[in-house]
């Protein structure tokens, strides 16, 4: 599914006009990163939790010429399902 069949979805079962509901996701992800750039986690109890998690400095080889290369720490966004969730897809 992408992002307008996603808006698709989200304006049918909400009975919003797909502008309506575009704009309501939209504002929906930006929250999710402005709180994850903050450091702060995003909690949507039934359906699950964003993360930042660090990531540390590594050594890692370039799979072309086999040359260990130095890969620096960073931080990534996580998502860990809630129990609602998992039990709705098995």
């Amino acid at each position: 599914m992408n992002k307008a069949d996603f808006v698709n979805a989200v304006a049918d079962q909400a009975e919003l006009t797909k502008a309506d509901a575009g704009r309501a996701i939209d504002a929906m992800v930006e929250v999710i990163k402005k709180a994850l750039k903050k450091g702060d986690s995003v909690s949507l109890v039934g359906f699950g939790t964003y993360t930042v998690r660090k990531r540390a400095a590594r050594t890692g080889r370039n799979p072309r010429t086999g040359q260990t290369i130095k890969i620096k720490a960073s931080k990534a966004a996580a998502f860990k399902a809630g129990k609602a969730l998992k039990d709705a897809i098995n």
